[in-house]
């Protein structure tokens, strides 16, 4: 039987970082990189969900507030759209309230993150939701 020499050479994750804050976006590619994640930028809600269709990334990393269109209509879209429902999608904000986090988990995020994030809990986020199916809301606070 032949080994499959190519089987430990898997194709890192593509995330699709929709941010439009240089500053932050710069933060998050270098945290990224340095995981060993594939990633694109874009940085306005405007054609973001044509660019998630022809991308097909692993995971979405979703601004709230952009301009051309809302962190909030661009994941909830993407939930009613059958080819891209699957996509895993963590929404970053700056406006972290339990208000804030209930309706990103309500339009269909799989996790919330508040900005400034830790960079911890942020790798543990990605991790958790690229590894496997996910639950819409599932990372909705508990109690």
């Amino acid at each position: 039987m032949q080994q499959d020499r190519h089987a430990d050479q898997a194709v890192p994750p593509q995330l699709l970082v929709i941010e439009d804050e240089d500053n932050i976006a710069l933060a998050l590619e270098i945290v990224l990189e340095s995981a060993g994640y594939r990633q694109e930028r874009i940085a306005e809600g405007t054609g973001a969900l044509e660019r998630i269709r022809a991308l097909r990334p692993d995971l979405v990393l979703l601004d709230v507030m952009l301009p051309g269109a809302s962190g909030y209509d661009i994941c909830q879209s993407a939930r009613l759209d059958p080819d891209l429902a699957s996509i895993p999608i963590l929404m970053m904000t700056a406006r972290g309230s339990a208000i804030e986090r209930r309706k990103g988990l309500a339009m269909g995020a799989n996790g919330f993150i508040a900005k400034p994030f830790d960079i911890s809990e942020l790798k543990a986020e990605i991790s958790r939701l690229l590894s496997g199916p996910q639950t819409l809301g599932a990372g909705e606070p508990q109690g």
